[in-house]
């Protein structure tokens, strides 16, 4: 959509602002839970690692916004209910940015009243904000209720509250903020003395409702709410207010506190936001889609004026100015919007040099597509260290992330295109760190442009994406294809392949992952997107048992565990069983009950009356055999990358057979399906023909 109108939220930017300021040490006081995750990371990853990892979330930016307005000017597919032309109010930190175009998903979204201009429809987000906490509030026609903080948000519940037939008393230090509450339709302001002010507003009876729309970190609002109470009231909580809940007051009322979840049901759901998953109606009435279409309704009936809220108004390209007033608040302010000019669509998303100014080389001329935490964190400062290569083109969903990974990185361009990254000639190298569901379709796209590619595992998340790659590469004579399994690069890995070589037995291993949990909400469950864990994940673990048997896998049997646990996903902890053509066996314990305290990954192997053990990629022992143990931190990031640079300077075969490739994704899909049918399940056969 075409930005109109955005709201600034002063409260919420405004914080973000000042942690964004914040020296490393403020950070880590105001995050110590990520403190205590840091230093577990260092036991495995080590200083200059973790460091890079770190930096590459602290130097993420943060897209401003959560409210506006605009015209649609594209819809997607299976869209339904809007077209180009339409007039929207949009919603979502990340979506209903302060940009001149937004990319927003369905659910976010509520068509604009005819009657409703831009301006007042932009604040719909945060009109849903205090729809919701009215209904939490759970008032009827008649009921007494006192606001307490008369911002911007306290404001619109005062006049919500009114057009539900209420009668409100609003509370604010600000006497302006009082006598403009007061003006837009509420009974009674105060700027001191609630309690007493509440007693006689109510006929000394109390509240019905109290809502708390104060912005502190004091618990004052919370014992103010519950001496103006009345017995068995309701008392909701929408801003980020103390909440040290004084007993003896609630328990002799026996009253109720209910927090407000922003703009309703439906938020931080990601099947409902991003998935498009509506609720049905008939049980969840009022979702965060249908209070923003309500709070619009009231404002094309005038009970609800927002626009009377805004106290300052700049153009997007004086944006700066707002936040400085935020900042400094040399004087007073309430709503604050950005106004964006009705210029052309850009045809052109790339920042920086044009990719046709970028003269190839004779080297690794790379374009990265994707550059999230891992690209970030791991990828990019690897290749660096590595050197020889040239960064030219960077492609991301988002501009503001692609920009800022170019100025920090050197690329000579951004874009959030990747067919101009693809058909540039000055890239013959491309890296893909997006999300799983995309690897397979923008590898294929990069070796048919005529690239090499490097692609983060997996390789695929459906065994019909095996078909396509294995076409691709066919078409593709000369082009390099290697995925992210650096676990095989490993100084420990190639150590004990060494101590295995001469092996006349059959191998036996034993892989032990404490995996850690994910929430059951994440990306990475589901099938469509992540593949799962089995796939998205444990490919690491199968991909190194046949790297260090060197034989192929022929069955797997897997079994997970059974929990009536709703937080858990029973694949998440699952035990598979590989048998290989020369008899080897390997056994993954993939666990994700453990603590993190207990490190991630160990490793036992067993042949000819010899052992090796593998401790997290730092330490690896050996028994059974005279020889010095490896003690290093080496997950094969640097090997791994250094023998795919190796293989296109050089043109040799690539640093992992393609048909190991493909064997390693199908033993993933044989093991989820073994867990479905609770059978052993074999491994379809890989023609080695593209070695």
């Amino acid at each position: 959509m075409r930005t109109a109108v955005s709201v600034v939220s002063a409260g919420t930017e405004r914080t973000s602002m000042e942690l964004a300021r914040m020296s490393l040490l403020g950070k880590a006081r105001s995050r110590p839970d990520l403190v205590k995750k840091i230093i577990a990371r260092l036991k495995t990853d080590g200083w200059s690692r973790t460091l890079d990892s770190v930096s590459a979330k602290l130097d993420t930016p943060l897209r401003l916004g959560y409210s506006c307005s605009g015209t649609v000017v594209e819809v997607g597919e299976g869209v339904t209910g809007l077209r180009p032309g339409d007039r929207v109010a949009c919603a979502g930190a990340g979506y209903a940015t302060h940009a001149e175009l937004n990319y927003v998903p369905r659910n976010l979204t509520a068509r604009i009243p005819p009657s409703v201009g831009f301006e007042d429809a932009s604040f719909a987000t945060l009109g849903a904000i205090a729809m919701q906490s009215v209904r939490q509030a759970d008032v009827r026609v008649g009921d007494r209720v006192v606001v307490l903080g008369l911002g911007l948000l306290g404001t619109l519940v005062a006049q919500i509250l009114k057009a539900a037939g209420c009668q409100v008393l609003g509370s604010d230090p600000d006497a302006h903020r009082c006598a403009l509450a007061q003006q837009l339709g509420a009974d009674m302001t105060v700027s001191d003395g609630v309690v007493d002010a509440a007693a006689s507003f109510s006929l000394g009876r109390g509240a019905d409702a109290v809502i708390i729309a104060a912005a502190t970190t004091s618990n004052l609002p919370l014992e103010e709410a519950a001496q103006v109470a009345r017995m068995k009231g309701r008392i909701v909580a929408l801003g980020l207010v103390g909440l040290n809940v004084p007993r003896d007051a609630f328990y002799r009322k026996e009253l109720d506190l209910r927090l407000s979840l922003s703009y309703g049901p439906g938020r931080y759901d990601p099947a409902y936001e991003e998935g498009g998953h509506d609720y049905p109606i008939g049980y969840v009435r009022w979702t965060e889609q249908r209070n923003m279409e309500s709070f619009l309704e009231l404002v094309a009936a005038g009970k609800v004026t927002p626009g009377k809220l805004i106290s300052h108004r700049f153009a997007i390209e004086e944006a700066l100015e707002a936040y400085h007033l935020l900042e400094s608040a040399r004087e007073p302010y309430l709503g604050i919007v950005l106004t964006y000019p009705e210029r052309a669509i850009p045809t052109e998303t790339v920042s920086g040099m044009s990719p046709a100014s970028v003269e190839p080389t004779s080297g690794v001329e790379a374009g990265l597509i994707g550059a999230g935490s891992f690209a970030k964190g791991t990828l990019i400062p690897e290749l660096r260290r590595l050197g020889g290569v040239r960064f030219v083109g960077v492609c991301t969903a988002t501009g503001v992330a692609a920009d800022e990974v170019k100025k920090k990185h050197e690329f000579a361009y951004a874009t959030t295109d990747r067919n101009r990254l693809l058909a540039d000639p000055a890239i013959n190298t491309v890296f893909i760190a997006t999300r799983h569901d995309t690897h397979a379709r923008f590898a294929g796209e990069a070796l048919a442009a005529g690239k090499h590619v490097f692609v983060e595992k997996p390789l695929c998340v459906r065994p019909e994406e095996l078909d396509s790659i294995a076409a691709a590469l066919a078409a593709s004579p000369g082009r390099c294809l290697t995925v992210g399994f650096n676990r095989r690069f490993s100084a420990h890995t190639i150590a004990i392949r060494e101590m295995f070589a001469s092996r006349t037995a059959p191998m036996m291993i034993s892989y032990r992952v404490n995996a850690g949990y994910v929430p059951k909400d994440s990306w990475l469950h589901d099938p469509d997107v992540g593949g799962g864990r089995v796939v998205g994940e444990a490919c690491h673990f199968i991909d190194w048992c046949e790297s260090v048997t060197g034989s192929v896998p022929l069955t797997v049997q897997a079994e997970s565990i059974a929990s009536a646990d709703a937080r858990l996903v029973e694949e998440d902890t699952f035990v598979v069983t590989i048998r290989y053509e020369d008899g080897s066996m390997a056994t993954v314990q993939y666990v994700s009950l453990g603590p993190a305290a207990l490190g991630k990954e160990r490793v036992e192997v067993f042949a000819d009356g010899r052992a090796a053990v593998l401790e997290d990629y730092v330490t690896t022992t050996f028994h059974g055999l005279k020889r010095s143990p490896v003690r290093t931190r080496d997950k094969g990031f640097s090997g791994e990358l250094s023998a795919f640079l190796q293989a296109i300077r050089g043109g040799g075969a690539p640093p992992i057979p393609y048909a190991s490739l493909m064997r390693t994704t199908r033993v993933t899909f044989a093991i989820r399906e073994s867990l479905r049918r609770g059978t052993v399940v074999p491994v379809p056969t890989v023609v080695d023909s593209l070695v």
